[in-house]
């Protein structure tokens, strides 16, 4: 089990050497704790530092498989459904254009933004601004900008809500028709687990401070 670490609040400190729960807001001098540790608060044990062991490269490896997902996802086959001797099949993007025309195409634009658009923006966000930091280099330009974006955006990428939907969907539909899975289906539910595991290596903190040190250029 790693450490857990409570660290205590303290003022009149510099700005920059404080940390705020977005839990419930209280404020603590920043420590960092051994790699595998945690830093968590004291008043409503909100995970706020938590550094892991080549955790860059690992986030960079899953931002990208999550890339390639997401793109195959949207074109393969998602489900396949079969009633009296008709059949159909759909895939994410016909799921997210369904509603294409009309008064309703507020809602597909926003149903293909929730669950395809915002994730790859978030996902090429997040390698713009981890790349240089891993491999040793000076942030990109607006690194920091791109980051509390991709933070901002964390929110409004709902795969995994998608995901609960469907399975929702898929129970209320099982006695109608036979439902088969197409290789979208795999792939999104492998999308869903990898984006749990990608927020869980990623240490906010600890990407802040590093944009906020600069680099010496060779």
């Amino acid at each position: 089990m790693p450490d857990t670490q409570h660290i205590h609040s303290a003022f009149g400190r510099p700005l920059e050497d404080l940390i705020a729960c977005p839990s419930c807001d209280a404020l603590y001098v920043a420590r960092m704790p051994e790699t595998g540790g945690r830093a968590v608060c004291d008043r409503c044990h909100t995970v706020l530092i938590a550094p892991k062991r080549k955790a860059g490269l690992r986030i960079i490896a899953l931002t990208l498989a999550v890339l390639i997902l997401v793109v195959s996802a949207m074109f393969f086959p998602f489900l396949d459904i079969h009633r009296l001797g008709l059949g159909n099949s759909a895939s994410i993007l016909d799921a997210a254009t369904a509603f294409s025309s009309g008064p309703m195409a507020a809602l597909g634009l926003g149903t293909a933004a929730m669950i395809v658009i915002v994730p790859l923006i978030r996902m090429l966000l997040i390698l713009y601004v981890l790349t240089p930091i891993v491999f040793d280099r000076q942030p990109f330009a607006q690194a920091r900008r791109a980051f509390r974006w991709s933070q901002e955006l964390k929110p409004w990428a709902m795969a995994e809500i998608f995901a609960i939907g469907c399975a929702v969907a898929l129970v209320k539909v099982a006695d109608l028709a036979q439902i088969g899975f197409g290789p979208a289906f795999w792939m999104f539910s492998v999308l869903v687990v990898i984006v749990l595991f990608n927020d869980n290596y990623l240490c906010t903190w600890s990407v802040w401070k590093s944009l906020e040190t600069p680099k010496n250029r060779g």
